[in-house]
């Protein structure tokens, strides 16, 4: 028999998660994977892998079935400290990463793991739901900040041959944002998932099996990876801000999720895994906007680091006291 600790749901589903990207991170130290087959790594697990789990689970899943008002509770927390982080830093490339930070999870390499071990299919699906508007909501409106922001510091300078820099229309801005985000291996599997869905036709078996194959072949590849991350990670001198804005992400998202979610009427499973999912890191597309943009590069970094080490308290402690959700 194995001992009463073990045999905890919180404890039977974090080990998995925690197992893998401790591999990850001694198969990076030991140089069993090189530092420079990570980007290659990651466009498997991202480019291969992922869109056939996406479009498999949404292929059965209905509109009807959508969690929309937990999934607001989710983004109205995101608003929420992005607006705060945006009053505090000012309305600048800084303040947008940095409210980025703050709001972005790391819902894809380790929420659908996670949150599969914990709450099966039926989590899963709650999390798509988010997953469906997370990136093109999010990614698209701190791009279009983003690049507002460039072209007006462009106005006062002139580009190297002396000109000024052409200005892009701002219609062609969104639009272009839009298409990228769009375009996101997270995006367009789980909107072509879900118009499939209404069709009613069901996925031949004949496709279906290699679809679920490479599917389950995501999560512990995808967590691997998180591992391998960290271990070429090096954490600087960014630890105190890098702390505060990681304690914001994993403990004061969720707190917010949780108390609109209530406002608007929410408990069980779909707000459980809301919840859970604002207790998670941050993700890896922060990172990418900071570099993107060469901005806060080094405090991101760290803070990805940080923020992904006290996902292992944050994760822990929303998972236990999800039970209570129901009762208050």
């Amino acid at each position: 028999m194995h001992p009463p600790l073990l045999s905890h749901p919180v404890i039977t589903s974090l080990l998995p998660v925690i197992f893998l990207i401790v591999t990850g991170y001694v198969a990076g130290k030991q140089g069993w994977i090189r530092a420079g087959a990570t980007k290659d790594f990651s466009s498997l697990i991202f480019s291969v892998l992922l869109p056939p789990l996406l479009f498999r689970t949404m292929a059965q899943t209905h509109l009807e079935n959508l969690q929309i008002l937990p999934v607001l509770a989710y983004l109205g927390s995101m608003v929420i400290l992005f607006v705060v982080m945006l009053a505090f830093l000012g309305f600048n490339q800084r303040g947008v990463i940095l409210g980025l930070a703050s709001t972005y999870s790391n819902a894809v390499m380790i929420g659908i793991a996670l949150i599969g071990f914990a709450y099966g299919q039926a989590g899963q699906a709650v999390l798509f739901s988010l997953l469906s508007v997370h990136a093109v909501i999010m990614l698209t409106a701190a791009t279009l900040m983003l690049e507002w922001l460039k072209l007006k510091a462009q106005k006062s300078h002139t580009s190297p041959s002396g000109k000024p820099y052409k200005q892009a229309h701002p219609a062609a801005l969104a639009l272009n944002a839009l298409r990228n985000a769009l375009l996101q291996p997270t995006t367009w599997p789980i909107l072509v998932g879900l118009a499939y869905s209404q069709t009613g036709l069901g996925i031949p078996a004949i496709v279906d099996r290699p679809l679920q194959l490479l599917g389950q072949a995501f999560s512990p590849l995808a967590l691997v990876l998180v591992g391998l991350t960290l271990s070429v990670t090096q954490f600087g001198h960014h630890i105190k801000p890098a702390l505060g804005l990681s304690l914001l992400k994993n403990f004061v998202q969720p707190i917010l999720v949780l108390g609109l979610g209530f406002l608007l009427g929410q408990r069980g499973l779909p707000l459980t895994v809301m919840v859970v999912a604002a207790s998670l890191p941050m993700g890896a597309n922060v990172f990418m906007f900071s570099q993107r943009y060469q901005e806060s590069e080094d405090l991101i970094t760290t803070s990805v680091s940080v923020s992904t080490v006290m996902a292992l308290f944050s994760v822990a402690l929303t998972m236990s006291l999800a039970p209570l959700i129901d009762k208050l």
